[in-house]
């Protein structure tokens, strides 16, 4: 028997659930278990064995699948927590005391992982975090310039996410292309209802876009992304709002839904396409945010050898990979219009042969990702 991990991932209002085979890199099974606390699903033990459940009616039994973990992705490891861990009674409580610098994301997946340890106790449990591939960034970026003391007592950097992600698909540009890993410089744009970009040099990242929470840096789905710190502090004394209506606005009405009211971008493009003024300026919005970053990194790295798109907009979108990079040809990035339309789904090159830097999409598997790190933890 194969064995596999069962991986999940645990938000306030959804469980997200696979199991996949790291050795073949078989996604056995996977599926989502969404509306937790509306009624049907009413908390996130209910949501594991309607997985669980799930899993059975297709087939797939827990006691066949040969598991031998249980990864659980966390989003924020803080400065301390960022290998792959085995949980036990102090990670939890460590992770508890991260809610503060991630209040939407690490409160979840620790329901998700009390409830995982209870339904599988004889299974090690791993924690993996999105903060971790980010851990080493240079000193230049991943500090911010404000008061240091307050900086090192709240513990404020840029933590950056998608660390998971970001890594992945770094090193599958590598072997697509047949150059190892350390001798390339790459910039990376997971792209999906939350956005991130990356610049990594040897297999290391030295930049990101996002900072201490997961809302800096691109536009996203409903998020900001970069806005002025001034903007905040006017809304909190001028317009009378609390800090948790400002902390939701910036999370859930912001982005290409605060703008184009609409957030499944094939539906953004029929608006455009049909006059909706709306929804072309939130479609103008996120590309200017997104060229900007790809200059920025362009400026850091000095030459890029490939620009990787992923996650769903940067997989499937083909208008908004040609207009992140339209006109840059004297810089060295040329799009094949035709290759960039294609709708194949597996890693391939769309950059023109005449191109100096190769342009890639390269479906992202985090799942995949989790389970290696879990296997390789638990094997050691």
């Amino acid at each position: 028997m194969a064995r596999s991990v069962l991986v999940l991932n645990s938000g306030s209002s959804s469980l997200k659930y696979a199991v996949v085979e790291p050795d073949s890199e078989n996604m056995v099974v996977d599926g989502i278990v969404e509306r937790i606390g509306e009624g049907q699903v009413r908390d996130h033990a209910e949501a594991l064995q309607k997985a669980f459940d799930q899993m059975a009616e297709s087939g797939q039994r827990l006691d066949t699948l040969g598991l031998v973990a249980v990864g659980h992705r966390v989003v924020h490891g803080g400065p301390d927590i960022y290998r792959p861990t085995l949980i036990d009674d102090a990670l939890v409580a460590e992770i508890d005391e991260l809610s503060a610098l991630a209040p939407l994301h690490n409160p979840p997946a620790l329901l998700g992982i009390e409830e995982a340890r209870k339904a599988l106790p004889d299974l090690p449990h791993v924690a993996v975090f999105d903060t971790a591939f980010f851990h080493d960034l240079p000193p230049a970026a991943a500090t911010y310039a404000i008061d240091r003391d307050v900086a090192a007592q709240w513990q404020i950097r840029r933590y950056g996410f998608h660390g998971t992600s970001h890594q992945y698909v770094s090193e599958q540009a590598a072997a697509y292309l047949g150059k190892p890993l350390e001798s390339l410089r790459q910039i990376v744009l997971h792209l999906g209802n939350g956005a991130s970009a990356s610049a990594i040099v040897g297999g290391r990242p030295v930049d990101t876009s996002m900072g201490l929470t997961p809302m800096e840096g691109l536009v996203m789905g409903t998020r900001s992304g970069d806005i002025d710190p001034g903007v905040l502090v006017y809304l909190w004394r001028t317009a009378n709002m609390g800090v948790e209506d400002i902390e939701k606005m910036l999370n859930r009405r912001s982005g290409v839904l605060g703008l184009g009211g609409e957030i499944d971008f094939r539906i953004l493009h029929q608006r455009i396409e049909s006059g909706d003024t709306a929804a072309q300026l939130a479609y103008d919005v996120y590309i200017h945010r997104l060229r900007k970053y790809i200059g920025a990194y362009l400026a850091l790295l000095g030459s890029v050898d490939v620009i990787t798109f992923t996650a769903g907009v940067g997989e499937n979108d083909a208008a908004v990979r040609r207009d992140a990079l339209s006109g840059l040809a004297p810089l060295g990035i040329e799009l094949d219009e035709r290759l960039n339309a294609s709708p194949e789904k597996t890693a391939r090159r769309i950059s023109a042969d005449s191109s100096p830097t190769t342009v890639l999409v390269v479906p992202t598997d985090e799942e995949l990702a989790i389970a290696r790190a879990c296997t390789h933890l638990v094997e050691q």
